[in-house]
């Protein structure tokens, strides 16, 4: 997994997210102390954080071989960080409502995160990657 160069993994399977327990889930951690919960089967790729009433500030999803995403079933916006194949930034789409299909073809992967938070994971994941 490319993605483990520069997130420290954890070796559960169940993620916690503010007492919400989510299966398939792993997670890794930024040196900020941020949380990336990882989708790490088939359902929880396809349901992402469609469900929640919020994310904490300080947690986001990352779900790998992702270039589209959609935001079918979401209650709050978006900020979705795309990432290529070294794990850089290749494009933050700011604010996505619910209800919306986003596509980048170059991206590897993508960062889920409440809105106005993708600067922030940006840096932080910049700051990883050094």
């Amino acid at each position: 997994m490319w993605v483990s160069s520069f997130i420290s993994l954890r070796a559960s399977r169940k993620a916690t997210c503010s007492r919400i327990v989510i299966p398939g889930l792993g997670a890794g951690q930024l040196p900020d102390g941020s949380t990336i919960l990882i989708a790490a089967d088939r359902r929880s790729r396809l349901r992402g954080l469609a469900g929640l009433d919020r994310l904490p500030a300080d947690h986001a999803l990352l779900i790998e071989r992702c270039r589209s995403v959609h935001t079918a079933g979401m209650r709050f916006a978006l900020d979705l960080l795309w990432l290529d194949g070294a794990g850089a930034v290749i494009r933050l789409d700011a604010h996505v409502r619910p209800r919306r299909l986003r596509t980048c073809l170059r991206a590897r992967a993508v960062i889920e995160t409440g809105a106005a938070r993708g600067e922030r994971f940006a840096a932080q994941l910049a700051a990883a990657r050094e």
